[in-house]
């Protein structure tokens, strides 16, 4: 959108707040004028490095320093990436984001190989996505010219509330590396979790900073927590239904041309709940037994909701031109061997460190 709307908290709080029919209506009239309400985007999101991260997240069972039971793995190898990738393409994905738990981006082999793996897939005919941690301006232009379709980072929650979840890291960080994607062809993909104990306020908050980034995010994922025993917010009761699809409604009003992705938490939810979730503006779903480490649902169950629901899988780029690929010998940008200064803050998180010093003993 040209000139979005500037929201105040109050109007955000009281939008999520308003009778849920009312909400619903408003959402599903929003979601018609920008998008083909039959249809959802299914995605595959693929864990190319698991587990030994750096970070404190307080959500994040792949936090080496916690005990998850969540093993570390290697980067993946291309074969195995494009194997998995003919797996998911052949079950209705029209997106495979490819996720490593690192803090930030390293130039280097195993940045080389990413890169080609994007190079690989885009040629598949499916959009590519990564979300491998912060990143430079010249790391997002060699993935623009590998062909990636978009970049995940999500800001996780409001700048206010962020630093109750996490100390590792800033959240002036997370919006640099959103402006260095804006910088290249790639689309946006950013969104954040509910239930981590924030307020209403501190979801409305999360919410205005998406919608005043400019451009827009295309892509905005809600996720609902999965508490994972061993984190520090792992015995979290996980949130109703009913605030999800709240979340979902509020965040198809404020971001009308936003594919909005109900990501995290699908298993715990009733297919009457995702219904819900559907005509409330959610058109996009992540397919597969796991994201990440997380448990999913089956995708044959899918199928059948889609079934079920009169549903089709969109297809890819169908939102957006699909990214030409620049073979790595004909690129433009090449490794600097860069060593930026990310952010380390200097608070500390009491039931991080207690988590933590707890896996010790």
């Amino acid at each position: 959108m040209n000139n979005p709307k500037k929201w105040t908290r109050d109007e955000v709080v009281a939008l999520y707040n308003k009778p849920m029919m009312e909400l619903l209506y408003e959402a599903a009239t929003v979601h018609r004028q920008y998008h083909d309400p039959n249809k959802v985007q299914v995605s595959t999101l693929v864990s190319i490095k698991t587990g030994g991260c750096p970070e404190d997240c307080a959500y994040c069972p792949q936090a080496a320093r916690y005990h998850t039971n969540v093993k570390e793995e290697g980067l993946m190898g291309v074969e195995q990436v494009i194997a998995q990738a003919q797996q998911a393409k052949a079950t209705g994905s029209s997106r495979i984001c490819m996720g490593a738990a690192w803090r930030n981006v390293k130039d280097g082999p195993e940045f080389d190989q990413v890169l080609t793996m994007v190079r690989s897939l885009n040629k598949m005919d499916i959009e590519v996505c990564c979300t491998l941690g912060m990143i430079t301006e010249n790391q997002a232009q060699r993935l623009s010219e590998a062909g990636l379709y978009a970049y995940n980072h999500n800001i996780d929650s409001s700048e206010d509330y962020y630093e109750e979840i996490i100390s590792t890291r800033a959240y002036k960080d997370r919006l640099e590396t959103i402006e260095n994607v804006r910088k290249t062809n790639i689309t946006v993909c950013s969104g954040g979790i509910i239930g981590m104990g924030e307020s209403v306020e501190n979801r409305a908050d999360m919410l205005i900073t998406l919608t005043n980034m400019i451009p827009q995010p295309e892509s905005v994922p809600i996720n609902s927590l999965v508490p994972v025993e061993g984190t520090p917010i792992g015995e979290m009761e996980p949130i109703s239904i009913w605030e999800m699809v709240r979340m979902i409604a509020t965040a198809r009003i404020m971001l009308p041309e936003t594919q909005v992705r109900l990501s995290a938490g699908r298993n715990n939810m009733s297919r009457e709940g995702q219904a819900l979730c559907f005509f409330a503006g959610a058109n996009s779903i992540f397919a597969g037994d796991k994201l990440l480490t997380t448990p999913n649902p089956d995708v044959n169950e899918d199928l059948k909701l889609f079934e079920d629901l009169g549903l089709v899988p969109q297809q890819p780029f169908e939102k957006h031109a699909q990214p030409k690929t620049i073979e790595a010998e004909d690129a433009n940008y090449q490794a600097l061997g860069e060593k930026p200064k990310w952010t380390r803050p200097k608070h500390k998180i009491q039931r991080n460190l207690d988590t933590q010093y707890k896996n010790k003993k």
